[in-house]
């Protein structure tokens, strides 16, 4: 498992910081129908959670797309704040508790992979998909809130897997 790196969790905030500037509707707009506003954001989220879960997972070709896009996420963040800022590369961010994925909380996310792929390409939203599945990875295992909010995803997922597949 890669560990984030303080670059990595500065591109997720960015990627973040990004995706609510554009769509921050107004005050106004968000007052006059708050639902339909609210809804413009599901996709992104649903995406950060699949982010977050995807780099919980230690193997397999997801596990290692998931930590390849993490190891370039430090990569560019550590570049960024070396020649940005003047910063220091390669400081580990704090990380978060590491819950890892159960047999059937994997195959979820095998089934997860296949829908997210499904709808990054035929939903209008596929770009905010990209960035919300990029933000969870960086941001997954992260001592912050979106990281203490990845170990309760993984049990939720721990749990489902256990509840759908034990039916079989």
């Amino acid at each position: 498992m890669n560990y984030v790196t303080t670059g990595g969790v500065t591109v997720g905030l960015c990627i973040l910081a990004r995706f609510l500037i554009t769509w921050w509707p107004g005050r106004k707009a968000l007052l006059k129908d708050p639902a339909r506003r609210a809804a413009e954001v599901g996709p992104f989220l649903i995406a950060w959670a699949y982010g977050c879960l995807a780099v919980l997972g230690v193997g397999g070709l997801i596990g290692w797309a998931a930590d390849t896009a993490l190891w370039i996420s430090n990569w560019l963040g550590d570049v960024a704040l070396v020649w940005g800022v003047g910063g220091r590369s390669g400081q580990h961010g704090a990380g978060a508790a590491y819950q890892p994925l159960t047999q059937t909380g994997g195959a979820l996310v095998l089934v997860l992979t296949a829908v997210l792929l499904a709808a990054v390409k035929k939903s209008r939203f596929g770009h905010d998909i990209k960035t919300g599945a990029w933000c969870g990875v960086c941001l997954g295992t992260s001592a912050g809130v979106a990281g203490f909010a990845a170990a309760p995803l993984a049990e939720g997922v721990n749990w489902l897997g256990d509840v759908l597949y034990g039916a079989f």
